[in-house]
């Protein structure tokens, strides 16, 4: 992937946009497939651009990643222990208990949590059936 700042010859505006290689911006220039965003106009043109240079050693590069990888994971961690003290597991049967609540109007509406398959997502989602994925960590410090 290559990204080039374009700029708008008619209106004079500038944007940036990704292309698989320099040869496919080639490409799309030709077939006059590249418009200003803002005006329309195929009147669209590259402009100098430098390369961005970082210098790291990879000792610093893994330390950062490191750092935040481990942040990711004890916010991962935390989401999770706010969803297992405010919400009900029902493990394999959450499409059923999605329904449920869903469907039957006497039932007080509460939060659950547990296991669905794609397909199962799939269905409640047709259904107006309101859920969320979020990825879950292992309790292990691997």
């Amino acid at each position: 992937m290559i990204k080039y700042k374009l700029a708008c010859k008619n209106c004079k505006s500038y944007f940036d946009s990704w292309f698989a290689s320099s040869k496919e911006y080639d490409k799309l220039k030709k077939k006059k497939f590249l418009n200003c965003y803002k005006c329309n106009s195929q009147k669209v043109e590259k402009t100098l651009m430098a390369p961005q240079l970082i210098k790291r050693t990879k000792e610093s590069k893994n330390s950062s990643e490191l750092t935040k990888y481990n942040y990711i994971k004890k916010t991962m961690k935390n989401y999770q222990k706010f969803i297992k003290d405010n919400f009900k597991y029902v493990g394999d049967n959450f499409a059923f208990e999605a329904r449920s609540i869903h469907y039957e109007k006497k039932k007080k509406p509460k939060g659950i949590y547990g296991n669905v398959s794609k397909e199962d997502l799939k269905e409640l989602k047709e259904e107006g059936i309101e859920t969320q994925v979020i990825p879950w960590v292992d309790n292990n410090d691997n």
